[in-house]
């Protein structure tokens, strides 16, 4: 079946419409869905935009799901200091508040952006403050969330890279990071630097690399980056941003989530490298005109176990020799195993993918659902390695698709879709690659082997391809298979180096491949264009004409755009959490208005650090009508300590069902108070840091603070 030009292009434009209602229908988690597909990939009953009535209050005016995060937004609420966000999942009660950093001013509107959320059905409320109290609160319709799709070598052995559990939510003593373009020298964060030792450390450069290379900090790390960060006085290394372990640690670097919140995250003219880590993943991100010593937007090396997902990979500033004009590397791993690249969006990038760089101990990686497109090579270019390629997107690919190489590679190309594809499959020196007598298209090394099974390529892609065949058993592309458990018999062999496919997926890698969900080339095509690269694809729109399709030179307009890219964000809420000002002015702690309570074993809000036990156990407390359960017990080593913006009145709501907590003390600040008879405590506090301890045992349901 041949796809026009132009069928593609509409479907681009559709994806783009159905984003603005679409609820992330789609399910990743093996789940049945039976209602059937509509032509633009959204499903009935998905068009609920969250708009509520405004009956005088906050007029929320879109609220989406999707995977793993929601999203809200509303008009701006006269007379509103800031606004309180708070969601909820469908058949639970008591709403969870968010961070200040997730909620962002962009002038005709404001949004706020809710990652860290398992599948399911969620309602979002939306609460303006004034003068210390809330008011005008608006509540969404239900949106569906839906979770990533955690397949491939990453996740082998039971393991799952970052910050966040299989389910989509914070590991229970994950920590949150919050960077902006403001903050990236000056945020801080206190991590183990050895045995009953901590250490404040100042920048990200700082945390992520000399911190976190001591090896001692196991604690998950969520680093959460929001709006546009520039290269532009960012302390770097080498113009990377570095995870890396020095084995102290046995290799682990505390699962580390490095994120971008929202659709309009850019990582700009620099890029992420890590160096002997483990159990990193690195998502939602877009990699803008990177300039970097190593040349890439992002490189991996001694590493295991990434996930890198949902990434927007843009032009790197251009190198010194011819091929790269376009910059080097977009995301180039050298020395790793058991690694996942899924959901993916390179955009008209020249070297898109190195797998492997020299010999190397041949590792274990998944690439799937990308979305190569017009982007120019290496899709990627393998050596050493064992591969399973599957489900990607090869969209306008102008010189070749996927290329095995030195080192005896072996590749499982399977369900991919080809269309405008040149040379969809290449092993080095044979077949297509020295058609017509060349010498070679992409690295005059030896051969690697490749088994394809079930790949679509429409008519222009096919005609670039040549399957192994008894009649043709030298001057092949690849082994075309009957079925996906076929094994390559040991007589097929790479023309250069005599190089055989090892089957490791359907020998010793069979239970990992088989766990993949693998969907058919057409259904992965329209997964591909809805969900790769970031939030909804991302705030950065750009079409391909048909005259790209062969053209490997840089789109001059799209360059154009890339330069003049901004972000649309006024100003960002903080929380506290070291300045995280987009232009509307910076904070050294909370302001009015927040709360704070406690969901499982961590508090609501990262402006209050806790260091104590929880128990869901003992008793609730109402708030504005609204329930919690879980408290705070307050003993000898309870310690909770925040910062405040300026004077204001703090409030804590204490048991009374099992502590009788009235006339009992709490230490504010080292001093003893009194808790009153309807157990709560009423306190002035100036600004500055605070902090609660144990005066008598009882439990601590919820903080709160209003204007002094």
């Amino acid at each position: 079946m041949k796809i026009s030009e132009n069928f593609l292009n509409l479907s681009r434009v559709l994806v783009l419409v159905c984003a603005v209602v679409f609820l992330g229908c789609e399910n990743f988690t093996g789940e049945t869905d039976n209602t059937a597909d509509l032509p633009g990939g959204e499903k009935p009953g998905d068009e609920n935009t969250g708009i509520t009535d405004p009956g005088g209050g906050i007029v929320i005016t879109e609220a989406l799901g999707w995977l793993e995060t929601a999203c809200v937004k509303w008009q701006p609420f006269s007379g509103a200091e800031k606004y309180n966000v708070y969601y909820k999942k469908a058949g639970l009660d008591g709403w969870t508040g968010i961070d200040d950093p997730l909620i962002r001013d962009y002038g005709t509107y404001w949004r706020a952006d809710i990652p860290g959320l398992a599948r399911g059905s969620y309602s979002v409320k939306v609460a303006a403050v004034a003068g210390g109290s809330e008011t005008g609160a608006a509540e969404s319709e239900s949106i569906l969330v839906e979770g990533h799709d955690r397949s491939g070598f990453a996740f082998a052995n039971g393991v799952v890279p970052g910050a966040y559990t299989a389910e989509g939510i914070l590991r229970p003593d994950a920590r949150i990071l919050y960077v902006t373009d403001s903050n990236k020298n000056t945020v801080t964060l206190a991590v183990k630097t050895g045995t009953n030792k901590e250490e404040t450390f100042t920048g990200l450069k700082e945390i992520l690399l000399t911190a976190l290379q001591k090896g001692y900090e196991d604690r998950p790390l969520a680093v959460r980056f929001i709006g546009k960060i520039t290269a532009g006085g960012f302390s770097l290394d080498s113009g990377d941003i570095v995870v890396k372990d020095n084995g102290k640690n046995n290799g682990k670097t505390g699962y580390v989530t490095l994120e971008g919140i929202g659709d309009d995250a850019a990582a700009y003219g620099w890029g992420i490298r890590t160096s002997r880590a483990s159990n990193v993943e690195i998502r939602n991100l877009a990699f803008m005109l990177t300039d970097s010593g190593g040349k890439d937007c992002l490189e991996a090396q001694d590493s295991e176990h990434l996930w890198i997902h949902n990434n927007d990979f843009f032009y790197g500033n251009p190198g010194g020799d011819a091929d790269q004009a376009k910059g080097d590397g977009a995301m180039d791993t050298k020395k790793n195993t058991w690694m996942t690249y899924s959901y993916n969006h390179f955009w008209d990038t020249g070297k898109s993918s190195l797998l492997g760089n020299g010999v190397e101990t041949p590792g274990y990686h998944t690439y799937h659902h990308n979305w190569f497109d017009h982007s120019d090579s290496r899709h990627p270019r393998i050596r050493n390695h064992n591969v399973h390629v599957y489900n990607n997107l090869y969209d306008g690919v102008s010189k070749y698709g996927i290329g095995a190489a030195a080192y005896s590679p072996s590749v499982f190309a399977e369900a991919n879709f080809f269309r405008n594809t040149k040379y969809p499959m290449l092993i080095s020196m044979q077949g297509s690659d020295i058609k017509g007598g060349g010498n070679g298209t992409f690295s005059r090394e030896d051969g690697g082997m490749i088994k394809a099974y079930n790949n679509y390529m429409d008519s222009y892609s096919s005609a670039y391809f040549v399957p192994w065949s008894s009649a043709n058993p030298v001057e092949f592309d690849a082994y075309v298979a009957a079925g996906r458990d076929e094994q390559v018999p040991p007589s097929v062999t790479a023309k250069k180096g005599g190089a055989v496919y090892n089957n490791f997926d359907t020998g010793s890698q069979a239970e990992v491949v088989n766990a993949c969900l693998v969907d058919t080339p057409e259904e992965a095509r329209g997964k591909v264009e809805k969900y790769a690269g970031r939030y909804y694809g991302g705030d950065f729109t750009w079409t391909f004409t048909g005259a790209d399709n062969t053209d490997y030179n840089v789109n001059t307009g799209l360059k154009t755009a890339l330069q003049n890219y901004t972000s649309g964000i006024v100003s960002i809420q903080t929380d506290g959490n070291g300045p995280a000002s987009g232009g509307g002015g910076e904070s050294d702690g909370v302001t009015a208005g927040t709360v704070c309570y406690f969901t499982g074993n961590r508090p609501s809000n990262s402006a209050f650090t806790v260091n104590g036990n929880y128990s869901d156990s003992k008793g609730s407390v109402t708030v504005n009508g609204t329930s919690y359960t879980v408290c705070v017990k307050m003993e000898s080593a309870t310690k909770i300590s925040f910062s405040l913006a300026g004077p204001m009145t703090l409030k804590l709501y204490f048991g009374t069902a099992n502590d009788n907590a009235a006339g009992r003390k709490v230490k504010i600040n080292g001093t003893n108070e009194t808790v009153s008879g309807d157990g709560t405590l009423v306190r002035n506090l100036s600004a500055g840091n605070h902090e609660i301890t144990k005066g008598d045992t009882m439990h601590l349901f919820y903080i709160s603070l209003t204007s002094g």
